[in-house]
């Protein structure tokens, strides 16, 4: 919330007077106490915050308790903050669409009398709609999900409904689940989900805290509900008012199911979709597959950097904001947040998508062209959903018929495209908006817009019915126009009396006080006075001049302001009949806004893959039950995309027997979580329909993107790295399969060396010989490098482990080193550790007796090490005198002991830098007759 210090300065004047602050005091201590509702009071000019919300709203917005103000006095004092229209508007924003915490309240009123006008939460954000989106584009599609569970043995049975109320779709399923959630979470991730209700009881039992756990995960807030609520009684009656069309499918598609619908009927309450006619007829429903997309959890898409974070330095630090470069106003950005979340897993699908992105890719002309045009294409979703809540206008309709009249346009740059996908373009764009823009669909709108709008208006500004659309308001139209030149000949025949020139001394205004009155000014009031005081009257004196009026300029002004009222009336009864016709249409621009924006987000692909300055390739995609994942020339797109890198491309050949599971091992910061995490990124475009950042690629489809990488603790659950680990290791193991792919990176680091290392090795083992999915497993445990020899002596292996390491020069002279980052076959024979210390200036010394234990724990010496490729050094024999050793190393400990008693924090640095002198001076004595010791000095 940046920028907002300054609001502090101008804060609205908090404006009661006593029996008002009486008033409301009195009103406030009637609210129910909710700990998670954030409540703001309309003042007309301004908003106010009270109690417990304005401490939140001055800590968290204004960074501030300076903003902070008292109403009442005493024991009955509490504390207020006003807050701009602005402010309330940036507020909400933040509370409804960023965080998942909190809900919203707007009260209107005054004194001790105010009602609750409009609540929100994350998940059902409909009535701040107007508040949210009247400046900002709608990004996402927020989604309430009800649950209904039932638990059987180590196994629960999920019931799901869900409400996409922007797209107006009820959502059901149904499926099996283990102890970690795994299906649930990926579900969760794949819809959207902002918020969740449940059974209030569901959540005191022991089965349930997993569930908190994975709601949490995903960032949904959690709401929970009496479970009478949760009944699918009545259920048929409210799904036959909101579901359009026959009602038979939706019973044969609800009587399938068991808990869904208890949930469903729960989510109806909830979401208040009967309390709104608007929503009537408006809605469809659909069975939820689980299995229809590629499943990925919260942690897949934190370690795959899929979606926006706030902590990103630019948009391109995820793959959404690099992907992003959709041109209409809102509705290609949601649909590319869905496919995101939820890749495909059918052949066809992605082929189809691949087809039209190479279209646009090749076709450099076209793509700028329908780029271009869909630039002028307003958020047709929005605008209709509007219309069919009876919330929207002409305006609304007019941004509708501005889109609608640039389909020829469109439709005539993609009918000049002659090359190898016409067939396709042609069945899945041209034919569609031909049958969409036919006399009988959007011609139709057209000619009603024409015909009932006056069009003429919009250069001034104004939102007007045409006056030849219906008889009563074109009579009213003329009679206004009437009495306005009856007004004007009134007001030059009134001048030629005073003998005083029109409009220059004699002047006709409008006052909203008197209506159409005479004004002079004060200069001129003496010439006429005498006719003034006997056959005007005189309403008001100011320093702009004298008002007057006179008996035929009230009568006609009363006449011209009771037509003017009545044309206001008809136009309004005109103004909804004609947003009632236009509602009509709405399944007809659904269509439209879902073809447009598909559009949109496939010359998005086209763009990104064609603007990069190293291209992207189109992948083969083959079933996920036969080819391999073959990426020559791989690189991360947001890792290339930013300015300082220069990206070192690597392959990666992940073949079914050979080298399906892969061992990579290297030193810190030389690329081995770049180069997995490169790897799931890629796939997961490649299953979005997106051309991917390689020379040449080959991707069988996966079911599911498991990602394990860099985990933190998390001390508010009382969660530590290695439970961290453990935890989302545990659902890889039960949530994989042979179609997943699997990315895992330093695991076993968070507990002792032995324990991680023999964890490491039975995870690795069961996902070869059990799981037998493809996976990158990044490590420092080289001792792991001997899975690939164990494995391939297991008669039947259909894995294949294979050995990978990151490169790294070291200098034979300087012994600096140096990263490759590339990736070649064979296990990388020692740990880097050290010379990373070096790089981050570890003393001499220091560094100098860590390299010689090492070599006692690991019998590993300083001279053994890889350079060029090359050993060039062979282990060292140990030939010094065991008892040398064992005074060396006393002697090395107490002087390691003393420098870490050094307190450095207090110290300046030059006084560091001598006694670190001393003490190696001191060393350097004890050294002689010590060859143990003296070697390193």
């Amino acid at each position: 919330m940046e920028g907002n210090f300054e609001e502090t300065n101008k804060l609205p004047e908090l404006k009661l007077d006593a029996k008002q602050a009486q008033g409301f005091l009195s009103f406030f201590k009637t609210l129910p106490n909710d700990s998670r509702a954030v409540r703001f009071f309309d003042r007309k000019d301004y908003y106010t915050a009270h109690g417990e919300n304005s401490v939140f709203i001055a800590q968290t917005y204004y960074h501030t308790t300076t903003a902070l103000r008292q109403i009442g006095s005493g024991a009955n004092a509490l504390s207020s903050v006003s807050i701009s229209k602005n402010m309330f508007e940036t507020i909400v924003r933040d509370l409804l669409l960023e965080r998942n915490d909190h809900t919203v309240e707007l009260y209107e009123g005054s004194g001790s009398n105010w009602r609750l006008v409009k609540a929100g939460s994350p998940g059902n954000i409909g009535s701040f709609e107007d508040v949210l989106f009247a400046n900002n584009e709608m990004q996402d599609t927020p989604v309430v999900v009800s649950l209904f569970l039932s638990f059987q043995e180590s196994r629960c049975v999920v019931g799901m409904a869900y409400v996409d109320l922007t797209r107006r779709v009820l959502g059901l399923a149904e499926f099996l689940d283990d102890s970690r959630f795994t299906n649930l979470e990926s579900s969760l991730v794949a819809i959207g989900a902002k918020e969740c209700i449940f059974p209030a009881e569901s959540g005191k039992s022991n089965e349930c805290k997993s569930l908190y756990e994975s709601l949490e995960r995903c960032g949904v807030m959690t709401t929970e509900r009496s479970r009478q609520e949760f009944k699918g009684r009545d259920l048929e009656s409210d799904l036959k008012r909101l579901v359009k069309g026959n009602i038979e499918p939706v019973r044969d598609l609800i009587s399938g199911f068991e808990l869904a619908t208890p949930a469903l009927g729960a989510l109806l309450s909830f979401s208040e979709l009967l309390s709104d006619e608007g929503n009537y007829g408006n809605f469809t429903i659909r069975r939820y597959d689980i299995s229809g997309f590629m499943r990925l959890d919260s942690a897949a898409m934190r370690a795959l950097n899929v979606m926006e974070s706030k902590t990103d330095a630019n948009k391109n630090f995820s793959l959404f904001g690099l992907m992003n470069r959709t041109c209409t106003a809102g509705m290609g950005k949601r649909l590319l947040h869905m496919w995101l979340k939820q890749p495909l897993v059918d052949l066809n699908e992605i082929t189809m998508r691949l087809d039209i992105v190479q279209c646009f890719v090749e076709e450099a002309g076209l793509r700028q062209d329908l780029r271009q045009h869909l630039k002028r294409i307003s958020d047709v979703e929005r605008l209709v959903r509007s219309l069919e809540r009876r919330r929207g206008g002409l305006q609304h309709i007019i941004k509708l018929y501005q889109s609608t009249i640039r389909l020829p346009f469109i439709k005539t740059s993609l009918q000049q495209y002659t090359g190898e996908f016409s067939s396709l373009i042609s069945k899945r764009y041209i034919k569609r908006l031909e049958a969409l823009s036919d006399a009988d669909h959007l011609g139709k709108f057209i000619d009603l817009v024409e015909y009932s709008v006056d069009l003429d208006q919009l250069e001034n500004g104004e939102y007007m019915i045409s006056s030849s659309y219906d008889a009563t308001l074109s009579s009213l139209k003329d009679q206004k126009k009437l009495l306005e030149q009856q007004i004007h000949e009134l007001h030059k025949k009134t001048a030629i009396e005073l003998d005083l020139p029109v409009d220059k001394a004699l002047k006709l205004d409008k006052a909203a006080q008197y209506g159409h009155v005479f004004r002079i000014t004060k200069k001129e009031e003496p010439k006429i006075r005498k006719k003034l005081t006997t056959q005007f009257l005189v309403l008001e004196t100011r320093k702009d001049g004298v008002k007057f009026t006179n008996t035929k300029l009230k009568k006609l002004g009363d006449q011209y302001q009771s037509v003017v009222d009545d044309y206001k009336s008809c136009q309004k009864e005109l103004v909804d009949r004609v947003v009632q016709t236009v509602a009509s249409f709405s399944e007809v621009f659904e269509e439209l806004a879902g073809m447009l924006s598909e559009m949109d987000v496939l010359l998005s692909f086209a763009d990104l893959a064609a603007s990069c300055p190293t291209p992207y390739c189109r992948p083969e995609v083959t079933s996920s039950d036969v080819g391999d994942i073959v990426l020559e020339g791989s690189r991360h797109p947001c890792v290339e995309a930013q300015d300082w890198v220069n990206f070192i491309p690597n392959d990666c050949r992940l073949m079914r027997g050979e080298s399906w599971f892969q061992i990579i091992t290297g030193p810190n910061m030389g690329g081995k979580s770049t180069f997995i995490r490169q790897v799931g990124v890629t796939v997961l475009m490649a299953q979005v329909g997106s051309f991917v950042p390689c020379d040449k690629a080959s991707v069988s489809i996966r079911d599911c993107i498991f990602a394990r990488v860099g985990a933190g603790d998390c001390q508010l659950r009382g969660v530590s790295t290695f439970m961290q680990e453990m935890l989302e290791t545990a659902s890889i193991l039960k949530g994989a399969t042979d179609k997943s792919l699997i990315i895992i990176d330093e695991l076993g680091r968070g507990t002792s060396t032995y324990d991680g290392f023999g964890l490491a090795w039975a995870i690795c083992e069961h996902l070869v010989q059990v799981k037998k999915a493809p996976t990158l497993f990044a490590t420092h445990f080289h001792e792991l490098t001997a899975l690939a020899q164990a494995n391939s002596e297991v008669a039947g292996n259909t894995v294949g482990v294979a050995n990978f390491h990151v490169s790294a020069h070291i200098d034979t002279e300087s012994r600096k080193l140096t990263m490759l980052y590339k990736v070649e076959p064979g296990a990388c024979d020692q740990s880097f550790g050290i010379h990373v210390a070096e790089f981050a200036n570890f003393p001499e010394i220091v560094v100098a007796l860590a390299r010689e234990k090492a070599a006692e724990l690991e019998d590993f010496s300083p001279p053994s090490i890889v350079i060029n490729n090359e050993e060039s050094g062979k282990r060292k024999s140990r030939e010094d005198d065991a008892e040398e050793v064992s005074r060396g190393a006393a002697r090395a400990h107490k002087f390691l002991k003393e420098f870490a008693e050094m307190p450095l924090d207090k110290m300046e640095l030059k006084d560091s830098l001598k006694r670190l002198h001393e003490l190696k001076e001191e060393l350097e004595k004890d050294d002689v007759g010590c060859h143990w010791l003296k070697q390193f000095l």
